[in-house]
């Protein structure tokens, strides 16, 4: 039976970790900080969706009050450039639009969501390239898209009703799959480069299989899919999730390199994976029988939250690699993307325990 108390103590603990995240160990190379949770860039989106995940669960007003603070905040600094990446703290950002009405942040929302059909490159297929903050990653599409720049598009077209933008978010999903799905094993490749028709390293990356794993249950939750559109999105999921499931080790881990035991277990694929399953299953999109995968998840994260709220055994921003070893090599740190994804389950966690 899971313990609420338990559960509550560590969300609170994890989401007052992240909130104060700053970097201390790594010398970073990206433009932008994947670290410090003051700046805007994909880990600390994802981190301020774990928090508006957690706000819409406890209706806490400091949560509010802290996400509020942290838009205000960057808005007065001035807004990057626009990506791919950077367009990740803005699936919080349209929701907070819904439950403040803040002019000012719809106004960000619209520019960008229009930005996104009108300026994002479009590589082979009409894919939304890869770009990131100094790198337009020429022909390259990853996984890591989806969430980062889909589902904020499917649910800008939804609030600002311009169905064309749901359209587009349905055929990125589409297109995504097409290329980095990999039909044999039921796993997804990282990346795919169209420039010279390869999949980079053939890597079935931890993380990277599970932004479908989470993005996709969210998708379905942000748009009103037509039955056969949402029938091939849970098939895909539903054979990632069976071959997933063969991967997971006792205690509940994945390793970053899902199929290769030699690399490290890492927690925030864990994490992903799990809240995916366990929200599927909770929606009636997974079957029942993965419940025990779920849960086994949600106990290995458990296990890797220290005292403070860090999660640990997570690994840091990972571009796409040429081999496995280019992964096992990517160290491992407290990331804002690593305490949203342990929110994330830790959330779902509680909407099992009462429903126990």
């Amino acid at each position: 039976m899971l313990n609420r108390t338990m559960l509550l103590e560590k969300i609170s603990k994890v989401s007052h970790a992240m909130e104060s995240m700053e970097n201390t160990t790594i010398d970073e190379q990206f433009p932008i900080g994947l670290i410090d949770i003051h700046l805007w860039e994909w880990p600390q989106g994802v981190g301020l969706y774990g928090l508006l995940q957690l706000y819409e669960a406890t209706k806490d007003a400091e949560v509010l009050e802290f996400l509020e603070s942290w838009y205000n905040a960057r808005l007065m600094e001035g807004l990057p450039e626009k990506n791919v990446n950077t367009c990740a703290p803005l699936l919080t950002l349209i929701s907070l639009c819904e439950i403040t009405g803040n002019r000012e942040y719809e106004r960000v929302c619209e520019e960008w969501s229009s930005w996104i059909m009108e300026g994002l490159l479009r590589t082979g297929d009409g894919a939304f390239q890869h770009m990131i903050t100094g790198d337009a990653n020429d022909g390259q599409i990853l996984i890591d898209t989806l969430f980062m720049t889909v589902l904020f598009l499917a649910k800008a077209g939804v609030y600002f009703n311009k169905p064309e933008f749901v359209e587009e978010a349905k055929r990125q999903f589409l297109v995504h799959i097409k290329y980095l799905y990999n039909k044999k094993t039921g796993l997804f490749y990282h990346g795919w480069d169209f420039n010279e028709n390869h999949n980079y390293g053939a890597v079935h990356w931890g993380r990277g299989n599970a932004w479908y794993t989470a993005g996709v249950i969210d998708f379905l939750n942000i748009v009103p899919l037509e039955e056969g559109l949402k029938a091939y999105l849970l098939d895909t999921a539903t054979a990632q999730i069976r071959a997933l499931s063969k991967l997971q080790e006792e205690d509940g881990m994945w390793h970053t390199v899902l199929d290769d035991p030699d690399s490290y277990k890492e927690a925030s694929a864990t994490a992903a994976i799990g809240y995916g399953i366990l929200k599927g299953i909770r929606h009636g999109y997974v079957d029942e029988s993965y419940r025990q995968t779920g849960l086994k998840a949600l106990e290995a994260v458990l296990q890797h939250i220290d005292d403070n709220g860090g999660v640990q055994q997570v690994s840091y921003g990972t571009p796409v690699g040429q081999n496995a070893q280019f992964y096992k090599d990517i160290p491992l740190s407290p990331m804002g993307y690593g305490q949203a994804l342990a929110l994330f389950i830790l959330i779902e966690g509680l909407n099992a325990a009462a429903a126990e």
